[in-house]
């Protein structure tokens, strides 16, 4: 293995040259090229905590809004243990991920029931929120409280396998545990949440996936990879993720100027969020071969005559373990189907106000944008 024959001995010589040999290069470069970021600005381990959920699977750029609606909406960890479950949803409603915001909910709650509404000090006490693991602990308790806790996230493993040309697996236990090894002896312990901080940086602007720019990196001049020309083959990943395809075919359906919703049950990424009836089906099917399903009659049977409004709409949600593909049919009905009769029904001018699954979010959006002027109003 590369890092068996080079990493081990460039790693000794250079923590023996210096205990870490680049925190100086990397915390100057980062004073100087880090974006400035309101999460940034305070040690607010609330604020802290909130920014490093948000930002899990999600874009600075698309985080930055969520972030700032949400502490002003919930400034402290007492408003958000007092809010309604549905209305911390809404104001999740497009990040996506929603167990994110469901564990968050549990985890203020917890803080208020054990801590006094105080979020805790200690990373142990940190690590036993809901929701949080490893890696987020380590953040709050590094950038709040300057706790000596090394971050390890996709753009650290990207970094330190690069930096020490390391080609063990990172999605192996074997591998997890010595990169965690790693960063804990690289940490800069007088100023762990700036370095931390600075770590990631460097992943997210410099170090990046494909296209990395070395030329602008502060520590180039101790990259092993660099050197031996194989940043585009680290980190090594061994395992292969399988991607299931889900077909999604939901029924807008108008009445009298109302629609109706249902709220997702069970253990779901959208659990207890609303959306538009649905079937689903094992492989896509045409709105003709649809039609001939039982779960189509016992939907829309007993519902008269029905037009459809416009032409299908089509889109898709890509997860990491699944790509749903969905369709949407706004059809307007001669009688309310039974099937409804236990779902909710809204006025058309109310659908805007409910928390609502990630695909029914950019249908919606669509239809308010103008591209959809087919939904009959009463």
């Amino acid at each position: 293995m590369v890092w068996a024959l080079q990493g081990k001995a460039y790693l000794c010589s250079c923590m023996a040259e210096n205990e870490n040999f680049f925190a100086p290069a990397l915390e100057s470069w980062f004073a100087d090229n880090a974006r400035d970021l309101p999460w940034r600005h305070t040690r607010d381990a609330y604020k802290i905590w909130v920014s490093e959920i948000i930002l899990q699977q999600t874009r600075v750029a698309q985080g930055y809004d969520y972030y700032m609606r949400f502490v002003e909406r919930f400034p402290d960890v007492q408003s958000l243990a007092s809010a309604q479950d549905d209305e911390v949803m809404k104001y999740w409603q497009g990040l996506g991920y929603y167990s994110r915001a469901r564990n968050m909910l549990a985890a203020a709650r917890d803080v208020v029931a054990r801590f006094d509404g105080i979020f805790p000090h200690t990373y142990s006490d940190i690590r036993s929120l809901k929701g949080i693991g490893d890696y987020t602990a380590a953040a709050i308790a590094s950038i709040a409280y300057d706790l000596p806790y090394a971050v390890l996230d996709g753009n650290v493993y990207r970094v330190l396998s690069r930096l020490f040309d390391i080609d063990l697996p990172i999605d192996e236990t074997a591998g997890k545990r010595y990169f965690a090894q790693l960063a804990d002896t690289l940490l800069h312990r007088e100023h762990p949440g700036l370095y931390n901080q600075a770590m990631m940086e460097l992943g997210a602007l410099v170090c990046l996936p494909t296209g990395a720019a070395c030329d602008k990196c502060p520590v180039a001049s101790h990259c092993a990879a660099y050197a031996a020309g194989t940043v585009a083959l680290r980190p090594v990943k061994q395992g292969k993720v399988t991607v299931k395809h889900r077909y999604f075919h939901y029924f807008v359906v108008a009445h009298k100027g109302n629609t109706w919703l249902h709220r997702r049950e069970g253990n779901d990424i959208w659990r207890n969020l609303y959306e538009f009836p649905l079937i689903e089906t094992p492989d896509p099917q045409p709105l003709s071969q649809l039609r001939c399903t039982e779960a189509y009659r016992t939907l829309l049977g007993d519902a008269g005559s029905i037009k459809f409004l416009a032409p299908p709409f089509e889109c898709k949600h890509v997860l990491t373990h699944r790509i749903i593909h969905a369709t949407f049919y706004v059809v307007e009905v001669e009688a309310v189907p039974a099937a409804l009769h236990d779902m909710r029904c809204v006025p058309w001018s109310e659908v805007g106000e409910y928390a609502v699954s990630r695909l029914t979010d950019i249908f919606l959006h669509r239809c308010m944008a103008g591209l959809w002027n087919c939904l009959p109003q009463e």
